[in-house]
């Protein structure tokens, strides 16, 4: 039986999303699954000054003068996920847009069965989910339809949940409305961080995707169709939902 064609799209975090990366390069099963391709795109799609400024609002100035030096020192020590699909032998392709007509191109030559989003910054457009044989799965960290958008982890934090949970979904036009494919329950303490709840849920996820993709034999996988009627959607944080947030006694690092 031929190997299930992967590609992987991303976007370029060396503190968190490259959690995910670590143990999912290391543990895919590589008998079963061909990583055809890795693209990293640039968190945000926006300045890195504008995006400096989003991460200063959301963790306040002593959090964020204790992130910094992590970031500055992953960046030294060349800790990225496009250096750890290199390490692992997995092609990287770059792309301005992945809805972009010259990444499309490319995406049909490579002939992928699936394509596997995690946090990638861009909504995929009809054109890109139509490619793959088996469809487009994202992995997000929120109950979905309840927690779809952005930062779904701080907010079940933030909402006093037991547990966040880490669904896999199939990927339609609309966001976060895809049917979901799998799921797992992470445990959240009374005071947590919210560092070790990213992390956790980062390598966790990984290895909940690759059992998903583990799944895949001559069909897409099976999908249970979301109750839209019970949808909200999260933006990014603000600072009085973050002080909230520490209200309840979890910590941001």
């Amino acid at each position: 039986m031929s190997r299930l064609r992967t590609l992987v799209i991303t976007e370029d975090d060396p503190l968190y999303v490259v959690r995910f990366f670590e143990v999912f390069f290391a543990e895919v099963p590589k008998d079963s699954i061909e990583i055809v391709g890795v693209t990293v795109s640039r968190a945000f799609h926006e300045p890195i000054t504008k995006t400096a400024k989003r991460i200063w609002r959301f963790y306040g100035t002593v959090d964020f003068l204790r992130l910094l030096p992590r970031y500055i020192a992953a960046k030294l020590f060349g800790t990225s996920i496009g250096k750890l699909a290199q390490k692992f032998g997995f092609r990287e392709i770059p792309a301005a847009s992945v809805n972009g007509e010259d990444y499309l191109k490319i995406v049909r030559e490579l002939n992928p069965d699936v394509i596997v989003s995690v946090a990638a910054p861009e909504i995929f457009k009809k054109p890109l989910l139509s490619i793959p044989r088996y469809g487009c799965i994202n992995i997000h960290s929120g109950r979905l339809p309840k927690y779809r958008g952005m930062m779904p982890t701080f907010w079940q934090l933030k909402n006093g949940e037991p547990h966040v949970t880490v669904t896999i979904h199939e990927m339609v036009e609309k966001l976060d409305a895809g049917g979901i494919i799998a799921t797992l329950e992470f445990p959240l303490e009374k005071n947590d961080s919210l560092h070790r709840v990213i992390t956790g849920t980062k390598q966790a996820g990984a290895r909940l995707m690759i059992k998903v993709l583990s799944s895949i034999t001559g069909a897409a996988p099976k999908a249970t169709p979301l109750d839209m009627s019970e949808a909200s959607y999260f933006k990014f944080p603000q600072p009085d939902d973050v002080k909230a947030f520490r209200a309840r006694g979890h910590r941001m690092i």
